[in-house]
């Protein structure tokens, strides 16, 4: 199992990569700016279990701003590492049907925090909105399903 945790979480590197190549390009090509909505997660997180980030205003929003990423990394190994121990239990949907739900899982593990914390609500998204988040998601599903699937000699 732990072979195949280590592959899910490659694999999950991989898809992270991806999906910020994909916002990135987004905000590239938009001119959008940055969400704070990583930030603010981390932000709720750690004042629910009464931790304190350090610094004075201008120290501790730098790490905040270096800590709402890292909190997307772990996301994104963390699902992968998932997917790669459901494929180690036979768990293993094919091509785009195991994209779409290694995407989708990404995507719910982003977004459910931020929900249960009100610092975003997905009720309220407009169609753009959606798509916005839907589309590095995707990106981030079909790297990391065909990474894993690499990584474990399958060529689905």
């Amino acid at each position: 199992m732990i072979r195949h945790l280590i592959r899910g979480a490659a694999a999950g590197a991989a898809g992270t990569t991806a999906l910020n190549a994909v916002t990135y390009l987004d905000m590239a090509l938009r001119g959008r700016g940055t969400s704070s909505t990583p930030e603010d997660t981390v932000e709720k997180l750690a004042h629910s279990v009464g931790v304190e980030i350090p610094g004075d205003d201008d120290t501790r929003s730098n790490r905040l701003q270096g800590l709402g990423p890292l909190l997307g990394i772990v996301t994104g190994v963390g699902v992968g590492a998932l997917a790669g121990a459901a494929r180690g239990l036979g768990i293993a949907p094919s091509g785009p049907s195991g994209a779409v739900l290694t995407g989708g899982a990404a995507m719910v593990g982003a977004n459910l925090p931020m929900a249960a914390l009100g610092i975003s609500d997905p009720r309220t998204w407009s169609a753009a909105d959606w798509l916005a988040d839907a589309v590095p998601h995707v990106a981030y599903g079909v790297v990391t399903y065909a990474t894993l699937a690499a990584l474990s000699g399958r060529t689905d």
